[in-house]
């Protein structure tokens, strides 16, 4: 059955941009998506900071203008320095063991950039788990534990070393490999052709 595996990290804003285009042209097509991390910045490397001129510019140049196309509300987050989403990772790990990893994935992207909250914090996570009705003490202990740091490990390693990806969002279906924010009818065209392919 074909797939849509999409690359992504929970601080790009073009994640949240893509996020619905995705979910709904899969759905369309019947079409599972998994989702897959990829850190853009891991520890130690420095994280960007929103008051440096670098985040102001490529979000009045891009997010913004692109979001309102699009017609999703985000907001430059004033979290400084911006967080490492390792630990938000290893909640989606325990989310999608538990059959909520999208949901997951779709609460912590609109947390940064539509709350403003540090998704960087186990508490914070912890609350957004409650939210999807998880246990929110085990899921805690979870990250405090770092009791799925082995598995967001190899999930990174294969996104960098099996599969080469530099850049989120990075979404795959059959043969076709879409750099960027996707167009709903792009989808559609990838998707048509792998569905083609493996009938």
């Amino acid at each position: 059955m074909a797939t849509m595996d999409v690359y992504f990290d929970y601080v790009c804003p073009f994640c949240l941009l893509a996020n619905e285009d995705i979910t709904t042209v899969a759905a369309e097509y019947g079409v599972d998506v998994e989702w897959h991390p990829f850190e853009l910045r891991p520890y130690p490397a420095e994280t960007l900071r929103p008051e440096d001129d670098y985040l102001p510019a490529i979000w009045q140049r891009a997010v913004y203008p692109m979001a309102r196309r699009e017609g999703v509300e985000i907001t430059l987050p004033s979290v400084s320095p911006q967080p490492y989403s390792h630990t938000a990772f290893e909640g989606y790990q325990y989310a999608r063991e538990h059959g909520l990893g999208q949901d997951y994935n779709d609460r912590v992207l609109r947390a940064f950039f539509q709350r403003d909250l540090d998704i960087g914090r186990i508490d914070v996570l912890t609350e957004l788990a409650a939210e999807l009705g998880l246990d929110s003490a085990e899921f805690g202990r979870a990250l405090a534990d770092r009791r799925y740091a082995e598995t967001h490990r190899r999930a990174l390693e294969h996104a960098r070393d099996e599969v080469g990806i530099t850049a989120v969002p990075t979404v795959i279906t059959g043969e076709h490999r879409i750099n960027g924010v996707p167009d709903k009818e792009r989808l559609r065209t990838a998707l048509s052709s792998t569905l083609s392919a493996t009938s």
